[in-house]
């Protein structure tokens, strides 16, 4: 059928720490507030809401463009950050990727 593709929050974490001539290396937390006061808090504000608002946008588009309901699984570290902010999220499964490749393992072992 098709999916989406971006970049995950890690490495959008790492591109401005690698590719800006100033700005640090941060750890990605909900910040207290929206408005960073900081050029960290203001770093994790964008990261943090930013990606929120990306999957927010991502699932209700998909909704939409398929005209029905859909199920949403989130997998990954940061999914278990954020799934509690995103009201469309049908469960977790940290391990989904690892799971499916073991499963593939284990019908080419037959």
């Amino acid at each position: 059928m098709g999916g989406v593709i971006a970049p995950g929050v890690q490495i959008s974490a790492e591109a401005l720490y690698l590719k800006t001539a100033k700005l640090p290396q941060i750890e990605i937390i909900k910040p207290h507030n929206v408005i960073g006061r900081t050029t960290v808090s203001s770093m994790q504000s964008g990261l943090y809401h930013g990606y929120v608002g990306l999957v927010s946008n991502i699932i209700a588009m998909l909704k939409q463009e398929l005209g029905t309901s859909a199920k949403v699984i989130t997998t990954g570290g940061f999914a278990s950050v954020i799934l509690h902010e995103i009201g469309a999220v049908d469960g977790h499964e940290p391990y989904l990727v690892l799971d499916g490749l073991r499963i593939l393992y284990e019908k080419n072992q037959k």
